[in-house]
């Protein structure tokens, strides 16, 4: 059978699963929870399947794009539609262009933010430098601030 070898027999602990993810054993207890997840159960310990990895990898995935998980729930129930995948293909599309909607809508508020801070910035900093040059941060000090924000962010989307 052609799906055998798509789909095989293999088995994953909650650790296994964890460590390949990166995520709690909390975070996959919640998505059993939340009906994202059945595993099977071996005595106390949750056996997972490779269909169980595969909707944690989607899950993830959709967490990673803002969508909800309810949103992400809807997209795996359709898996079990037997149509070859056409109306999760359908749905998923349909959420992935309003999401792409939404952050297109945050970003370009993010942009005018940023603008209104940096017009403030210039704004104090030339009072200051008129009124109080002793106040104003050098220029070593803001490049520093900056680094360590920017190395904490590149941290923190690498983990």
């Amino acid at each position: 059978m052609p799906t055998d070898l798509r789909r095989p027999n293999r088995t994953f602990t909650i650790r296994q699963l964890c460590l390949e993810f990166k995520c709690t054993p909390r975070a996959l207890r919640f998505y059993e929870d939340k009906g994202l997840l059945a595993p099977a159960r071996d005595g106390l310990n949750r056996v997972y399947s490779y269909k169980d990895r595969a909707r944690l990898q989607l899950i993830l995935r959709g967490k990673r794009v803002g969508l909800a998980l309810a949103e992400i729930g809807e997209i795996l129930d359709l898996y079990e539609v037997d149509d070859g995948g056409a109306q999760q293909a359908a749905k998923s599309l349909r959420k992935f262009q309003e999401r792409i909607v939404a952050l297109e809508s945050q970003k370009i508020d993010i942009d005018n933010a940023i603008k209104e801070l940096k017009d403030g910035c210039e704004a104090l900093e030339a009072r200051l430098s008129k009124t109080r040059p002793d106040l104003l941060p050098r220029a070593a000090d803001y490049d520093q601030m900056l680094r360590r924000r920017l190395d904490g962010v590149e941290h923190s989307e690498a983990k």
